[in-house]
């Protein structure tokens, strides 16, 4: 059987902003795929077995079985979309809009996220509710700048894009931490709009297989 027939597989966790990513990406491309949940909390982080090493030696969600290949790293994976299920674009085609994009997007997976991420809050300790707001407030502050210039209904423009799939799971991280987001009415107003879009519904954390019972929408 051709590598392109096998159904992709995505190691993900519910409340991974990763994860999410890459799963609005699936969903908004009309992606099926089977799901294995990688639980970052159980039996002292699944992640961090030999098992799940073999699948990515990073020891992160997520990681995507596709094509005959294990991609992680979750722009890595939405640029592979991207690259060979084109339809919808999620990268423009105006090179300027491309380039602004994928700052964006890298503002959000480089400068924001991994500063409040699972691994870095477990070594902070009992100060990680103050690191990670001050790590997303000063993110935001500056993201919000730049999407004054680049926005129009979405992050770029008008159609949804690679930034925008960073954007959504980083707002609902901010939420989680208690960020007043007041401040920020740009990235609040393009938050509210692609949250009405099915793929970013079907793909949000309370709709998961392995989302806990309590939790779910």
């Amino acid at each position: 059987m051709s590598a392109v027939l096998v159904k992709p597989v995505l190691y993900s966790y519910f409340r991974s902003s990763c994860s999410w990513r890459v799963r609005i990406a699936l969903a908004l491309k009309g992606i099926t795929y089977d799901q294995v949940p990688v639980n970052l909390l159980k039996d002292g982080g699944q992640q961090l077995t030999a098992e799940f090493q073999v699948v990515n030696p990073m020891q992160q969600v997520p990681a995507l079985k596709i094509d005959g290949i294990t991609l992680s790293q979750s722009l890595a994976i939405i640029e592979y979309l991207e690259e060979t299920r084109p339809n919808p674009r999620l990268l423009p085609q105006d090179q300027k809009k491309r380039a602004q994009v994928r700052m964006i997007s890298d503002h959000i997976v480089s400068g924001i996220q991994p500063l409040q991420n699972l691994a870095i809050l477990q070594r902070v300790g009992e100060k990680k509710l103050e690191w990670a707001q001050h790590y997303i407030t000063n993110g935001f502050q500056a993201l919000e700048q730049i999407l004054k210039h680049t926005a129009g209904r979405y992050c770029v423009g008008d159609e949804v894009s690679m930034a925008d799939l960073c954007l959504v799971p980083q707002v609902y991280n901010a939420e989680r931490y208690k960020v007043d987001l007041a401040p920020y009415p740009t990235i609040t107003r393009i938050n509210k709009a692609l949250l009405e879009l099915e793929a970013f519904q079907v793909s949000h954390p309370t709709k998961q297989p392995d989302t806990p019972a309590e939790l779910r929408a």
